[in-house]
Parts: C-alpha cells; sequence; structure tokens
C-alpha cells in the first residue's frame, strides 16, 4: 500500500526486499546493523502486530518507520497506545524532507487507533537530531524517567550510555 507520493518521495508498506537493502546501507554507513530486525519488523506487520513502512527517495530505498498500534513495550506498554519504534533514514539522503513524511504518516496511522502516540528515543549524541526532531513535532517527555532495556532506569543505578538506554515521550495527536 503507498501512503504518501510526491515528485520525490514515496512512503509504501515495507517489502522483504527492504531488508536486505536497509542493513547493507547502514553496515556501509558504520552502523551496527542485523537484518533479522528488519525480517522481525515484516514478520510482526504480516501477523497484523505493526505497520511497517519504507521510505524511498527518486526510486531508491532512504528510511523506515514502524507503528505499533498497542505497543507491548515501554513506558506506555500494554495501554492501547501505538508506539513508533525504530525509525531510521539513511544519513546519504538526511535533509531532504523523509524523516518529516515519514514521521507525518506514521502519526496519521497511530492516529487511527488512539489520540496519543509514544516513542522512545535514545540519549547518546547518535540520536541528537532525532532528540531535536520529537521536541519540534510537540512531544514532551512521559515523565517516567530514564529507561535502560526494558525498565525504568531506578536513580544511581548503573547503565550504560548505549541504544538501550531511552526516554519515553508521547504527543496527544
Amino acid at each position: 500500500m503507498v501512503y504518501y507520493q510526491d515528485n520525490e518521495i514515496l512512503i509504501r508498506d515495507m517489502e522483504p526486499a527492504d531488508a536486505q537493502i536497509i542493513t547493507d546501507e547502514e553496515i556501509a554507513q558504520g552502523w551496527n546493523a542485523d537484518i533479522g530486525k528488519y525480517e522481525m519488523r515484516l514478520r510482526h506487520q504480516a501477523e497484523g502486530k505493526s505497520v511497517s513502512l519504507t521510505a524511498e527517495y527518486q526510486g531508491n530505498v532512504a528510511g523506515y518507520i514502524n507503528i505499533y498500534p498497542d505497543s507491548p513495550w515501554g513506558a506506555f506498554a500494554n495501554q492501547g497506545l501505538p508506539e513508533i519504534v525504530d525509525f531510521g533514514v539513511l544519513e546519504k539522503y538526511r535533509r531532504k524532507g523523509i524523516g518529516g513524511r515519514l514521521m507525518d504518516t506514521a502519526e496519521k496511522i497511530a492516529g487511527e487507533y488512539a489520540d496519543t502516540v509514544y516513542l522512545g528515543v535514545g540519549l547518546h549524541s547518535g540520536y541528537g537530531s532525532a532528540q531535536r526532531m520529537y521536541v519540534k513535532r510537540g512531544y514532551i517527555p512521559d515523565g517516567s524517567g530514564v529507561w535502560f532495556g526494558d525498565k525504568v532506569c531506578r536513580p544511581y543505578s548503573d547503565c550504560r550510555n548505549d541504544d538501550d538506554l531511552a526516554l519515553y515521550l508521547y504527543k496527544k495527536l
């Protein structure tokens, strides 16, 4: 299904071939990518657990985003609220409006399920542009504090500043 299209950007359902393309591109840009993550997203989509989207820029796979209508993870787990999970735009396609279009589409889909959407954002500098974008889009912290892995990081406990250290944000749609 196509969710958005203009002269340069196309947003559609993720397809099996996208998994390998995204993985290869992320490895090429120095990321620790694993095709298993994208295969899982495709499986969840086939099972009706998620909506997984791919963005194309001028015909090339450029980004992705996933919406879980009743997410089992994070600050609002199993509360009937959609979560935006695993959002990315390949570095060579950034600053072309792709991320904004993916977020617009994800929020529109989330709005079909609830009036609130949430997401977790990493806290290390690699997530800096995402952190800024979410604030500009009206997302605010949920108030539960920092999460490490799948639970709240208790005050003064040890954690690592890696991809598992996150802050949950939400937005009224």
